[in-house]
């Protein structure tokens, strides 16, 4: 995801050891979500079709069909970006087989559009939300000029990952995707018990998760899902100072 002066977020002790210590702080994922460990790295998993669905109610991110979020994000070079993310009634059905709910993210910088981006999830019987890939474009003075990070679940060797765990807990680790060299997401859970203030409203119980990539080995985030919303903030501490935040969710 994608700064607002009354952000508050407070952070429990799991929270300051994985701050304070880094990843060494943080246990391996001893455990499963499913009958298979959550994937990792560029792990290859075999996914049945019938063991997913397009009703996505994972209590970190429902993603009912009209459900819209509003954010408001400070890039890295001060620009002020406008994110709505909206879950729509059309689905597709992902080279790998699965039928996957369509998500489109779109980005705009003083109403022009920069960013158009429709993303693919579903969810398996055991609660855990699948990230089946993206079909993105960027734009620069209303012209197209990348669609660097799309990608597709079971084309060329890319792979799906999870965006949220059926059951997170501090220390569990997982990829969010693979495609190699291209889109290598990674995140690692780190607490379960967090706070965050946004402008949408004061949130406890907020999962907080540490996302990397090694692609980009610089960059560290922080993210932060509020029960029965979805992502609320998102917070860039290190290699760059981004910081996106959730003004409004209307839901469908």
């Amino acid at each position: 995801m994608r700064d607002c002066f009354r952000t508050k977020v407070t952070l429990g002790l799991g929270a300051l050891a994985v701050l304070v210590g880094g990843g060494a702080a943080i246990a391996g994922n001893a455990g499963t979500q499913t009958a298979r460990a959550l994937p990792r790295g560029a792990q290859v998993v075999r996914l049945e079709p019938a063991e997913f669905t397009t009703t996505i109610d994972n209590p970190y991110w429902p993603m009912r069909p009209g459900t819209r979020w509003v954010y408001r994000e400070t890039d890295p070079d001060g620009a002020r970006l406008r994110v709505t993310v909206i879950v729509l009634r059309q689905t597709r059905r992902i080279a790998n087989g699965i039928e996957a709910r369509v998500v489109r993210d779109t980005v705009t910088e003083n109403g022009v559009l920069v960013e158009d981006t429709f993303d693919w999830y579903a969810q398996d019987h055991a609660g855990n939300v699948w990230y089946l890939g993206e079909d993105t474009r960027e734009y620069e003075n209303g012209k197209l000029v990348s669609r660097a990070g799309s990608f597709e679940a079971g084309v060329d060797g890319a792979q799906a990952g999870i965006a949220i765990p059926a059951r997170p807990r501090p220390g569990l680790r997982y990829r969010q995707e693979h495609y190699a060299g291209k889109a290598e997401d990674r995140a690692e859970v780190v607490s379960t018990r967090e706070q965050a203030e946004v402008p949408a409203g004061h949130y406890t119980d907020v999962l907080m998760t540490r996302d990397l990539n090694p692609l980009k080995p610089r960059i560290l985030e922080f993210k932060f899902y509020a029960r029965g919303v979805g992502p609320v903030l998102v917070l860039g501490v290190s290699g760059g100072s981004d910081r996106e935040e959730l003004i409004r969710v209307t839901r469908g």
